[in-house]
C-alpha cells in the first residue's frame, strides 16, 4: 500500500510541473516570436516608421497580445528587441574569437595572420547570418539622434562592448607572446581591428541588403588585417 501511494504521489507531482511548465515555455515562445517580428519590421521600415500593429501581423498575433508583454508599446519593444538580438549576435561572436583565437592557446607566429583572417571572416559571416539584426544597426545608426540614450547604451552594452572587452583580452595573450605591440591600449588595439575589418565590407554591401561576392569580401578583410599588423606586429611575427 505505501508503495502504492508513494509512486501515485511522485506521479501527481511530475504531471504538476510538467503542467506548470508548458504555460511558461508557451510565454516564453510567444515572446521570442513577437521579438523576433519586431526585429524584422524596425530593421525593415526603421524605428520612426515601424508600427506595433505591423509588427502584430508579422508576429501572427494582436497589438493587444503585444502589449500584455511589452506594456511600455514601441519604445519598450525596440529596447527589447536591441538587448535580445544584440545578446545573441554577441554570444555567436564571442564563440568564433574562442575558436580562432583562444588565449590559452595563442598561435604561432607565422600563423598569426592565417588565425586573424579566419577569425576577421567568420565574424564578416555574421552578416549573412544575422541579417535582420544587422538591418537593425543600420537604422539604430541613422535615427540615433531620435532614439532613447538609454535604449543606444542598452544596445551597445549588450553587444558592441562585451566584445570589444572579450576582445581586448584576447589581445592581450598575443602582446604577452610578443605577437603584437599594443602600445598600452588593448582596448584601442581591438577597436582598431573591428574598424579595419568591418567597415568596408558593411559600406559596400549597404549593411548586407546587396551582399558581396566572397571574393571580394576576402580581399577587403585580407587588406584590413595586414593594414592591422604592420601597425601592431610584435617582435615575434
Amino acid at each position: 500500500m505505501s508503495g502504492t501511494d508513494t509512486t501515485k504521489s511522485t506521479g501527481g507531482t511530475s504531471a504538476g510541473r510538467t503542467g506548470t511548465d508548458q504555460p511558461r515555455r508557451g510565454r516564453a515562445d510567444k515572446a521570442a516570436a513577437i521579438l523576433h517580428a519586431a526585429c524584422v519590421v524596425f530593421g525593415r521600415d526603421g524605428y520612426s516608421r515601424a508600427a506595433v500593429d505591423t509588427i502584430a501581423t508579422e508576429a501572427s498575433t494582436s497589438t493587444r497580445t503585444i502589449y500584455n508583454y511589452f506594456p511600455g508599446g514601441k519604445e519598450e519593444l525596440f529596447r527589447s528587441v536591441m538587448e535580445w538580438s544584440s545578446a545573441r549576435v554577441r554570444d555567436e561572436q564571442l564563440a568564433r574569437l574562442r575558436r580562432y583565437l583562444d588565449p590559452q592557446r595563442p598561435p604561432h607566429p607565422r600563423d598569426l595572420e592565417r588565425d586573424l583572417l579566419a577569425l576577421a571572416r567568420a565574424w564578416s559571416d555574421l552578416m549573412a547570418d544575422f541579417r535582420d539584426h544587422f538591418l537593425l544597426v543600420r537604422h539604430i545608426l541613422v535615427e540615433a539622434g531620435h532614439l532613447p540614450a538609454d535604449t543606444v547604451q542598452a544596445w551597445q552594452e549588450a553587444g558592441p562592448r562585451a566584445v570589444r572587452r572579450e576582445f581586448a583580452s584576447a589581445l592581450a595573450a598575443l602582446s604577452d607572446h610578443g605577437l603584437i605591440d599594443a602600445h598600452g591600449d588593448l582596448d584601442q588595439v581591438a577597436t582598431h581591428f573591428m574598424a579595419l575589418i568591418s567597415p568596408n565590407a558593411v559600406q559596400h554591401s549597404y549593411w548586407g541588403v546587396t551582399p558581396l561576392p566572397a571574393e571580394e569580401i576576402d580581399r577587403l578583410i585580407a587588406s584590413g588585417v595586414r593594414a592591422f599588423l604592420r601597425a601592431y606586429g610584435g617582435a615575434a611575427t
